[in-house]
């Protein structure tokens, strides 16, 4: 039992070990920053239950946030291109948190509508910034476990976040949830001015090496370096907007759904939120420790997605629903440990230097895409038809992103072979 506990412990150290001091701080930023994230959270909530909107309203308003996810996203990798990635996450941070106090005076419909998608630009900005100092704050050899360590930040701070959410908005109400938004987004624009340093992008010879071979092929196939012509990434991203979509409906129509449908109070709502957070914090770490160097990225995603999706399709396949809530987040926990950590390394790692704003901002518009469709397509379906068909209709979307997923890792391997044969033919011309 001893011999067994200490395996797990030397397990769980090494997962960390080998990171760099500049990615435990930009993790640390972005606790701070994710400490308060509860308005996107409870807004459907909100926006339902306070502005006494229907859902269609609501689905809309979630809808436009994702139209400014989609812009800012572009945004987001085009300022980290041209002006770099960290004055575009500390203004993002800064006037971001500084958002929330104007959204959160916002009744109107209308107005809210314009106000959020501008919230929403703002701060996601932030995304393709932030993955593409991965490259400069981290080693090459090191991005997956980089990765997976700011999202265990994230995922930290967001569950702490949801759930004091559910308290302070069942006991206090929802403005304090926009004032606490703000104040962590400030506080973390605050800490990356202080403690973290902008550093250049360092490459490794290997890293070097591979984009010497990629150049050739790149021409050929008319990608010339740009994530716009990368047809392959661009399918991939399809991919993930689709798996996006499923995903989502866990802050968009499952809030309502544990409410409205299984009577489940908010701050209920957000301990189970929690457990999910928690899962992915004790759990990430160590499964992408064991499992980066074993299997192909894209065989992880695969299984990812298809547990993201199973998550869903359990509500229509049992009437006994404390246990469809508990497979449900075990199941989308550890579908985002495999799907979301290696997606994100495998777009960083097709990226090329110069361009990684660009890859980086094409990977995050894809899930702002994913945040205009979602809310809409989920809160029209289960006002419409109810929520057993928009578990079918959930589940079909999630099928197809894992189908497109298994084209991906095939067309990668016939990518990798034809690399291989191509450096051989070449090696051989030079002993000739």
């Amino acid at each position: 039992m001893i011999t067994l506990y200490n395996k797990i412990t030397d397990l769980y150290i090494n997962s960390f070990k080998g990171l760099s001091r500049d990615i435990w701080l930009l993790s640390l930023m972005m606790l701070i920053n994710r400490c308060g994230t509860m308005v996107i959270i409870f807004m459907t909530i909100y926006l339902t239950e306070d502005l006494d909107w229907t859902l269609t309203q609501a689905g809309i308003a979630m809808s436009v946030f994702g139209l400014g996810a989609v812009v800012g996203s572009f945004l987001g990798g085009w300022f980290t291109d041209r002006v770099g990635y960290y004055p575009t996450m500390f203004w993002s941070l800064f006037v971001g948190g500084l958002s929330f106090f104007v959204l959160m005076l916002m009744k109107d419909f209308y107005a809210y509508c314009l106000t959020v998608f501008f919230v929403s630009a703002i701060n996601d900005a932030f995304r393709p910034a932030t993955m593409a100092s991965i490259s400069a704050y981290g080693k090459p050899e090191n991005h997956n476990r980089s990765l997976s360590l700011i999202r265990l930040a994230i995922n930290l701070g967001f569950a702490l976040g949801v759930g004091a959410g559910g308290l302070i908005s069942e006991f206090f109400g929802f403005q304090w949830l926009f004032i606490i938004d703000a104040v962590t987004c400030l506080s973390a624009a605050l800490f990356m001015k202080m403690i973290l340093v902008e550093k250049k992008e360092t490459s490794s010879e290997k890293e070097e090496e591979k984009t010497e071979v990629k150049k050739d092929s790149e021409a050929e196939n008319g990608q010339e370096g740009s994530a716009y012509r990368d047809r392959l990434y661009l399918f991939f991203s399809v991919c993930i907007a689709l798996n996006a979509i499923v995903f989502s409906q866990l802050w968009n129509t499952i809030p309502v759904y544990f409410t409205d449908v299984l009577d489940i109070s908010k701050d209920d709502y957000g301990w189970i939120m929690l457990a999910n957070g928690l899962l992915i914090f004790i759990f990430e770490m160590p499964i992408v420790y064991i499992y980066e160097n074993k299997y192909r990225k894209m065989s992880l995603v695969l299984i990812g997605a298809i547990m993201i999706t199973a998550s869903f399709l359990v509500y229509n396949l049992t009437d006994f629903w404390q246990f469809a809530i508990s497979f449900s987040i075990i199941s989308i926990s550890f579908g985002e440990i495999l799907a979301f950590p290696f997606s994100n390394a495998f777009a960083l790692g097709r990226s090329k230097p110069g361009r990684r704003g660009e890859y980086m901002g094409v990977y995050t518009m894809a899930w702002s895409i994913a945040m205009i469709l979602a809310p809409i397509l989920g809160m029209r379906i289960a006002e419409t038809y109810g929520y057993t068909v928009l578990w079918y209709v959930i589940s079909t979307i999630g099928a197809f992103a894992c189908i497109g997923f298994f084209i991906v890792k095939i067309k990668v391997l016939q990518e990798e072979k034809a690399t291989v044969k191509k450096v051989s033919e070449e090696s051989n011309l030079v002993e000739v």
